[in-house]
Protein backbone atom coordinates (compact mmCIF):
# COMPACT_ATOMS: atom_id res chain seq x y z
CA UNK A 1 0.00 0.00 0.00
CA UNK A 2 1.25 3.60 -0.91
CA UNK A 3 1.25 4.74 2.66
CA UNK A 4 2.52 8.52 0.89
CA UNK A 5 -0.99 9.24 -0.01
CA UNK A 6 -2.76 8.37 3.12
CA UNK A 7 -0.47 10.54 5.09
CA UNK A 8 -1.43 13.95 4.16
CA UNK A 9 -2.15 17.20 6.31
CA UNK A 10 -4.72 19.42 5.83
CA UNK A 11 -2.76 21.94 4.63
CA UNK A 12 -3.28 23.59 1.63
CA UNK A 13 -0.07 22.73 -0.21
CA UNK A 14 -0.78 19.06 1.15
CA UNK A 15 2.99 18.77 2.29
CA UNK A 16 3.55 17.06 5.71
CA UNK A 17 5.14 18.87 8.72
CA UNK A 18 8.09 16.06 8.00
CA UNK A 19 8.37 17.48 4.58
CA UNK A 20 8.71 21.03 5.52
CA UNK A 21 11.16 20.27 8.47
CA UNK A 22 13.26 17.76 5.88
CA UNK A 23 13.18 20.78 3.54
CA UNK A 24 14.34 23.58 6.31
CA UNK A 25 17.45 21.26 7.22
CA UNK A 26 18.63 20.86 3.79
CA UNK A 27 18.56 24.11 2.94
CA UNK A 28 20.32 24.99 6.46
CA UNK A 29 22.93 22.81 6.03
CA UNK A 30 23.50 23.70 2.17
CA UNK A 31 23.80 26.96 3.27
CA UNK A 32 25.92 26.09 6.14
CA UNK A 33 27.96 24.06 4.02
CA UNK A 34 28.80 26.78 1.03
CA UNK A 35 29.24 29.26 3.87
CA UNK A 36 32.19 27.24 5.57
CA UNK A 37 34.14 27.02 2.33
CA UNK A 38 34.18 30.85 2.53
CA UNK A 39 35.74 30.36 6.29
CA UNK A 40 37.66 27.57 6.03
CA UNK A 41 38.51 27.53 2.13
CA UNK A 42 39.76 24.42 0.90
CA UNK A 43 43.16 23.83 2.79
CA UNK A 44 44.22 21.64 5.77
CA UNK A 45 40.89 19.19 4.73
CA UNK A 46 40.80 16.99 7.09
CA UNK A 47 42.87 18.53 10.20
CA UNK A 48 41.52 18.05 13.89
CA UNK A 49 41.95 21.72 15.05
CA UNK A 50 41.56 24.19 12.60
CA UNK A 51 40.62 26.84 14.60
CA UNK A 52 37.95 28.23 11.94
CA UNK A 53 34.59 28.74 13.22
CA UNK A 54 31.42 29.94 12.18
CA UNK A 55 28.67 30.54 14.57
CA UNK A 56 30.92 28.91 17.35
CA UNK A 57 30.66 25.69 14.94
CA UNK A 58 34.22 24.32 14.30
CA UNK A 59 34.72 23.27 10.47
CA UNK A 60 37.37 22.32 8.25
CA UNK A 61 36.69 21.22 4.37
CA UNK A 62 35.86 17.92 4.95
CA UNK A 63 33.45 19.19 7.40
CA UNK A 64 31.79 21.44 4.97
CA UNK A 65 31.45 18.80 2.14
CA UNK A 66 29.27 16.65 5.07
CA UNK A 67 27.18 19.66 5.59
CA UNK A 68 27.04 20.21 1.77
CA UNK A 69 25.92 16.32 1.56
CA UNK A 70 23.34 16.31 4.16
CA UNK A 71 22.04 19.70 2.96
CA UNK A 72 21.61 18.33 -0.64
CA UNK A 73 19.84 15.06 0.31
CA UNK A 74 17.22 17.05 2.19
CA UNK A 75 16.44 19.37 -0.79
CA UNK A 76 16.67 16.17 -3.20
CA UNK A 77 14.52 14.44 -0.18
CA UNK A 78 11.52 16.42 1.07
CA UNK A 79 9.45 16.44 -2.03
CA UNK A 80 7.73 13.06 -1.05
CA UNK A 81 6.54 12.21 2.18
CA UNK A 82 8.02 9.09 2.32
CA UNK A 83 11.50 10.07 1.36
CA UNK A 84 11.42 13.19 3.58
CA UNK A 85 10.75 10.07 6.26
CA UNK A 86 14.18 8.15 4.70
CA UNK A 87 16.22 11.34 5.03
CA UNK A 88 14.49 11.32 9.11
CA UNK A 89 16.07 7.84 9.52
CA UNK A 90 19.29 9.01 7.60
CA UNK A 91 19.72 11.82 9.67
CA UNK A 92 18.96 10.32 13.13
CA UNK A 93 21.72 7.28 12.53
CA UNK A 94 24.49 9.52 10.65
CA UNK A 95 23.87 12.44 13.31
CA UNK A 96 23.65 9.83 16.27
CA UNK A 97 26.40 7.94 15.49
CA UNK A 98 28.37 11.28 14.98
CA UNK A 99 27.39 12.52 17.92
CA UNK A 100 28.94 9.54 19.89
CA UNK A 101 31.97 9.91 17.62
CA UNK A 102 32.51 13.78 18.79
CA UNK A 103 32.30 12.59 22.64
CA UNK A 104 35.20 10.59 21.83
CA UNK A 105 37.29 12.97 19.30
CA UNK A 106 36.97 16.37 20.47
CA UNK A 107 39.81 16.11 22.25
CA UNK A 108 41.55 13.77 20.44
CA UNK A 109 43.13 15.13 17.48
CA UNK A 110 43.88 12.04 15.53
CA UNK A 111 40.85 10.93 15.35
CA UNK A 112 39.20 14.16 15.05
CA UNK A 113 38.90 14.07 11.08
CA UNK A 114 35.64 16.68 10.96
CA UNK A 115 37.40 18.89 13.14
CA UNK A 116 34.56 18.53 15.94
CA UNK A 117 34.25 21.13 18.80
CA UNK A 118 31.41 20.76 21.75
CA UNK A 119 29.24 22.85 19.90
CA UNK A 120 29.09 20.57 17.32
CA UNK A 121 28.10 18.01 19.26
CA UNK A 122 25.16 19.62 20.55
CA UNK A 123 23.75 20.18 17.18
CA UNK A 124 24.56 17.00 15.85
CA UNK A 125 22.29 15.39 18.65
CA UNK A 126 19.83 17.76 18.00
CA UNK A 127 19.55 16.84 14.45
CA UNK A 128 19.07 13.37 15.28
CA UNK A 129 16.41 13.86 17.18
CA UNK A 130 15.16 16.70 14.44
CA UNK A 131 15.66 13.32 12.33
CA UNK A 132 13.64 11.33 14.76
CA UNK A 133 10.73 13.95 14.29
CA UNK A 134 11.36 13.95 10.34
CA UNK A 135 10.96 10.15 10.57
CA UNK A 136 7.65 9.44 12.98
CA UNK A 137 6.00 12.57 12.94
CA UNK A 138 2.51 11.04 12.84
CA UNK A 139 0.07 11.91 10.07
CA UNK A 140 -2.91 14.27 10.80
CA UNK A 141 -6.37 12.52 12.52
CA UNK A 142 -8.54 13.02 9.81
CA UNK A 143 -5.95 11.63 7.43
CA UNK A 144 -5.65 8.37 9.82
CA UNK A 145 -9.96 8.43 9.81
CA UNK A 146 -9.76 8.75 5.93
CA UNK A 147 -7.52 5.84 5.79
CA UNK A 148 -9.68 3.62 8.17
CA UNK A 149 -12.09 3.84 6.61
CA UNK A 150 -11.04 3.44 3.31
CA UNK A 151 -9.55 0.20 4.72
CA UNK A 152 -13.04 -1.14 5.97
CA UNK A 153 -14.70 -0.45 2.75
CA UNK A 154 -11.87 -2.42 0.40
CA UNK A 155 -12.11 -5.27 2.90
Amino acid sequence: MDTTRTERTDRSDGKHPSQMLALAIGLAYTAVGIVGFAVTGFDDFAAADTGETLLGFELNPLHNIVHLTIGLAGLAMWRRLDYARAYGWALLVGYGATFVYGLFAVDEEDINILSLNAADNWLHLVSALAGLAIALWPASTSDRTAHRSHAQTTH
